[in-house]
């Protein structure tokens, strides 16, 4: 089940039951930009239908980082412009491969053999232009940034903003209805980089999983990431031990170790 949901005027998310994703689409008066292709080719050639269903305008394409569910299906919006921050494209490079093995494995145990096979034979787009700390994309009557606020989910988050909506795309920087990921994250850094995502002062924060929230949702999450930071730091100070950490943690204990495990590394 799939719908676009519009947070504003020409601002959508289109919500996903596979892995509680949420893309993004944002209508200027000359291009669209596509926040977001999902997890395979057969994936992101149903966004890019759906899209052409509310817009025929010419698009580019942001990805928010590199991990499948994310950026997959990018072969259906080419030839579009594909932005992404500056490590984006190397860290595609260096992982997509495992990253295909391990998730068509997972779907093939499920029993999603459709799923499987079209992950298996998807080759994903490496994006052709980076973005380092920011950038500006005039959509035509609208202008939309595109921000690095720090390292947090991965070394390279990109967030979409969009002013005069008052709506940021936060990728997995935000996550609602499950804990935050850390497989590939800084947990030291992520705190802070979502403090500098609420200084954009956004009215709407779309996660990468799950339902749009308000700053009042992201900054209490910014307080669970900066409490697990302490702990993490107390760990690797020895001054607290790993039962007690997980005692305290606002997280899962599975959660939890994958935490330490990327700050004590």
């Amino acid at each position: 089940m799939s719908r676009w949901t519009e947070l504003a005027d020409g601002v959508l998310v289109r919500r996903y039951a596979e892995l509680d994703l949420s893309v993004g689409l944002v209508l200027g008066s000359e291009q669209a930009l596509v926040i977001d292709t999902r997890g395979d080719t057969a994936q992101g050639a149903e966004l890019a239908g759906a899209a052409r269903q509310v817009t025929s305008l010419p698009w580019q394409v942001v990805l928010t980082h590199a991990h499948f569910d994310h950026c997959f299906g990018t072969a259906a919006f080419l030839p579009a412009p594909v932005r992404a921050h500056a490590r984006c494209a190397a860290h595609l490079r260096q992982t997509a491969a495992a990253q295909r093995a391990e998730w068509a494995a997972h779907y093939r145990a499920e029993g999603h053999h459709e799923t499987a096979r079209a992950l298996a034979a998807t080759e994903p787009v490496l994006p052709g232009h980076e973005v380092h700390a920011e950038a500006a994309l005039d959509l035509g009557d609208r202008t939309v940034r595109l921000v690095h606020p720090g390292s947090g989910h991965t070394d390279h988050d990109l967030v979409v903003h969009v002013p005069d909506a008052a709506v940021v795309f936060a990728g997995d920087l935000v996550e609602h209805g499950a804990p935050p990921a850390f497989e590939d994250s800084h947990p030291l850094e992520w705190s802070s980089s979502v403090d500098a995502l609420l200084r954009l002062q956004p009215s709407t924060v779309v996660p990468g999983h799950g339902d749009p929230v308000d700053r009042e949702f992201v900054r209490g999450q910014r307080d669970e990431l900066a409490s697990l930071a302490k702990l993490c730091r107390a760990v690797a100070a020895g001054s607290l031990t790993e039962t007690e950490a997980l005692r305290h943690s606002p997280y899962p204990a599975e959660t939890t170790r994958t935490a330490l495990g990327r700050a004590i590394d």
